[in-house]
């Protein structure tokens, strides 16, 4: 069966701190993989795994003073605790930069930022729901 996390339960922490107004939280991690042939034939006897990319958005209501206060050479951890049911995943993006920042605002809505960053390793980390 699916795992199905609530926003409502999760939550994200930059730098050990609650981030108030969390809207939506984006990340995707890529490999470089390369295949390897043998000689004299085309199917693929490997594969060469290479660097990896690991690249993240945050969008907040408003804004999050927290972040905004981040200066360009400035590394952060972000944790997301990401929750539903007892059930718990925890993500954390070590060594993160701050990448871009943008701010959106709609006749009749409210203010968002959304904050890109670069990490250099992501964990994920899966709890069990406590028995009862």
């Amino acid at each position: 069966m699916a795992t199905i996390f609530a926003a409502n339960e999760s939550q994200v922490k930059v730098a050990g701190k609650p981030v108030e107004g969390v809207r939506s939280l984006e990340y995707r991690r890529v490999q470089a993989r390369e295949n390897v042939f043998g000689l004299g034939t085309n199917e693929r006897i490997g594969m060469v795994s290479g660097g990896q990319v690991i690249e993240a958005q945050l969008r907040v209501a408003s804004t999050a003073p927290d972040i905004d206060a981040l200066g360009v050479a400035d590394s952060v951890q972000v944790i997301a605790e990401l929750a539903h049911a007892g059930q718990q995943m925890t993500v954390t993006f070590d060594e993160c930069f701050l990448t871009e920042k943008s701010f959106e605002i709609g006749a009749g809505g409210h203010g968002e930022a959304v904050y890109s960053f670069t990490a250099t390793r992501m964990r994920e980390a899966m709890e069990a729901p406590a028995a009862s």
